[in-house]
């Protein structure tokens, strides 16, 4: 009996913990989202530029926001160790490195466009996609710091402040994305490229949000980050880099698999590049699902990890690969079944919807295999186990569905579908490999103890 009351306790802990979480994702993807759709009724060539883009900007972001993810863990095991003291200190030493990486990455961004005509983008999608990429730099330190406060508030139990401020700024996005587009005032119009200044400006008044509420809230009192000031400590930057930079990488090995097909299809036209945007951008709504599970396990098997306890650790690991195998069938029969009124919000042109109709097919393919591996990826991460996967799905996607898509997409007949099946491949992969893993990590675990 106690078994059950332990499955139902896990359960409800880790929906608790995600559906916060999963409203925050879905908020923020919904950002790329507005984009999109808004992009999508301008013009196939506006819509191009911001596939392009965002192609090129969403890995870069999520590379330097993803290593910020390291402050869940530290603060779940903190937590789950009952050090609070330590807590406020790895926040405060998250917030420098967010700082300083964000740095980093706008200036990256501002580079970016240079290198658009030797990835083969076609003239006509430069102007507006190399304006994008420059606007949406100068926002990278706040997407960045915003990452470090997340992973703290999410890790101490408290995802809904997030969740509020997520919401808002996807009610904010849409009017300043037409002054920037359709111009106001002195702002000129700017096309799709206007969703860059946009966004900017969006994600430091997220930040700032979300750090005067830390700051005002009695909730978090006893682990105030803005308490004091500390200056760095090489000890917790350390730490942070070396849980942090092996899951930023894993992440961008994963998502520019995606983000690139976008350049690798863009010499077989508009219409092609289109239509891939938007089963794309489909399947990463979805993907919101997982990811969001994903992140309640780290902090649920982080706890556990900080605690010692192995045995409800194990459990935790398969009450959420379960409630993942069932969101992934979900998922599957919903894609079947509304895929035609799903990619009719994305466009009118029967040419693009066609092929994103086809498209779709082979996002359903793989919705189990995904499931699966951003699970495994979420329990090793509690587990503090982040150097392995990272290689994993370096493998996986770089390795395997990189050469694969590209010559099936380039050299046969298969075109945009080439690419889709090197991305199954690469999934099954990582898929096979991560639960491998984590099976060997728990074994030893167990043996240890």
């Amino acid at each position: 009996m106690s078994n059950v009351i332990s499955t139902r306790y896990e359960l409800k802990q880790l929906f608790h913990l995600m559906l916060p979480i999963l409203v925050t994702q879905f908020a923020q993807a919904g950002l790329g989202l507005i984009d999109t759709i808004m992009a999508g009724h301008l013009s196939p060539n506006d819509l191009a530029s911001i596939a392009v883009a965002v192609g090129l900007w969403i890995p870069v972001m999520l590379l330097f926001s993803g290593i910020m993810i390291a402050t869940t863990p530290l603060v779940a095991e903190a937590k789950g160790a009952r050090t609070p003291e330590k807590i406020a200190t790895i926040a405060r030493q998250s917030l420098w490195v967010a700082f300083i990486l964000g740095t980093i990455a706008g200036l990256v961004l501002q580079v970016m466009p240079f290198l658009l005509p030797l990835f083969g983008v076609p003239e006509s999608l430069q102007p507006k996609a190399s304006l994008f990429l420059h606007a949406i730099g100068f926002g990278m330190p706040a997407v960045t710091m915003y990452a470090a406060l997340r992973g703290y508030s999410e890790a101490l139990g408290y995802p809904r402040p997030v969740t509020a401020i997520s919401l808002l700024a996807l009610v904010a996005l849409i009017p300043l994305n037409f002054v920037f587009m359709y111009g106001l005032g002195p702002v000129p119009e700017l096309g799709s490229a206007g969703c860059g200044f946009a966004t900017a400006i969006l994600q430091w008044l997220m930040f700032l949000t979300l750090a005067t509420y830390i700051f005002k809230s009695s909730a978090y009192k006893s682990t105030q980050v803005f308490a004091l000031w500390e200056k760095i400590n090489p000890y917790w930057i350390k730490r942070i880099l070396k849980l942090g930079l092996p899951i930023g990488l894993a992440i961008f090995f994963e998502v520019s698999i995606f983000s690139t097909a976008a350049i690798i299809l863009s010499p077989l036209g508009d219409t092609i590049v289109a239509a891939h945007q938007i089963a794309i951008s489909i399947t990463s709504q979805l993907f919101m699902i997982p990811m969001s599970l994903a992140i309640a396990l780290t902090i649920r098997v982080g706890t556990y990890y900080g605690e010692k306890n192995w045995a409800a650790m194990r459990k935790v690991q398969t009450v959420g690969l379960t409630a993942g195998t069932c969101f992934a069938l979900i998922t599957m029969l919903l894609l079947w079944v509304f895929r035609a009124e799903i990619i009719a919000i994305y466009t009118s042109d029967y040419d693009v919807a066609q092929i994103a109709m086809y498209l779709v097919l082979f996002a359903i393919a793989y919705q189990l295999m995904d499931a699966w591996q951003v699970s495994a990826a979420g329990c090793l991460r509690g587990m503090q186990d982040t150097k392995g996967p990272m290689w994993i799905t370096m493998i996986a996607y770089w390795v395997v569905a990189f050469p694969v898509g590209i010559y099936l997409a380039r050299f046969t007949s298969m075109q945009a579908a080439g690419v889709w099946v090197g991305l199954i491949v690469g999934l099954t992969v990582a898929c096979v490999l991560l639960l491998s893993r984590l099976y060997l990590n728990n074994h030893r675990l167990k043996q240890s103890a």
